[in-house]
């Protein structure tokens, strides 16, 4: 009797191993999808919803940059007409040429920070922190340059750099020309500047030559007005090379460096100094 039993069991475990060992039919493509609504996926429409969102993440990454490049441009407006303006503040600024270097020493501390430190221009709120710094010490010096010069070429200065600022960035933004592919271009250029101003740095003391003077001015105006069409095309993100969504505060950082620039050697080309 028992032994009748293990036997009907052992077929049984027979019979199910084998019937396990054989893979089910799978099934077929009318019954797989009966009564069943599959998504259909488009490649084309795929690659445009993730353009788009790439986009959409840099028109908010420049509508930020514009917004801080606003801010501190307005800042730097606001202290050159104090201190071109108002006459007590610039007698008293003149007269104390200490807070002119201990603003240049902040200006410098500060840039190579945000310059050279990944970590501390893209930890909020250090970043913000450091740049309304660096925004504030170069404010200064701006406007204890402008304090020399008259008022009325100051404000000539002010209008042919907000005019050329906004012409080159909408070259930059509407031109195919690919500006950040001359990068080498424009760090050879630097050089021969940077060469020659420390020639003249040694020659103009000894025998002043004003031709010397405006034609450095105009050359550094013509170099920081090709900075300020590379580093907008680096902002825009469709050309070779590209700057990174996270680092909004380098980027408002180069194009306010650009202009205010920009304005300096325009104040020494047109400006008219004060006797």
């Amino acid at each position: 009797m028992t032994k009748g039993k293990l036997s009907l069991a052992n077929k049984a475990t027979n019979g199910s191993s084998v019937e396990a060992l054989v893979s089910p039919t799978p099934p077929s493509y009318e019954e797989a999808t009966a009564g069943t609504s599959a998504p259909c996926y488009n490649d084309v429409e795929t690659l445009t919803e993730f353009t788009w969102d790439d986009r959409n993440i840099r028109r908010v990454f420049i509508r930020k940059v514009y917004a801080i490049l606003m801010i501190q441009l307005l800042v730097t407006l606001a202290i050159v007409a104090i201190f071109t303006f108002c006459d007590p503040v610039k007698d008293y600024i003149q007269s104390n040429p200490g807070w002119y270097w201990a603003s240049y020493a902040v200006f410098f501390v500060t840039y190579l920070t945000l310059s050279c430190c990944s970590a501390p221009r893209r930890q909020f709120p250090w970043n913000l922190i450091l740049l309304a710094i660096f925004t504030l010490s170069l404010s200064y010096m701006t406007g204890m340059l402008s304090s020399f010069y008259n008022t009325k070429s100051v404000v000539m200065c002010l209008g042919i750099t907000a005019a050329v600022c906004l012409l080159v960035t909408v070259f930059s933004f509407q031109t195919k020309f690919d500006v950040t592919s001359y990068q080498g271009v424009l760090f050879v250029f630097c050089m021969v500047m940077f060469m020659s101003g420390l020639v003249l740095a040694v020659v103009l003391p000894f025998q002043y030559v004003p031709w010397l003077d405006a034609t450095y001015a105009v050359l550094g105006a013509i170099l920081f007005t090709m900075f300020l069409a590379f580093d907008t095309q680096l902002l825009m993100g469709n050309k070779r090379y590209t700057m990174s969504p996270e680092e909004y505060v380098f980027a408002s950082l180069n194009i306010y460096l650009d202009i205010i620039y920009i304005f300096s050697f325009f104040l020494q080309i047109f400006g008219t100094k004060q006797e």
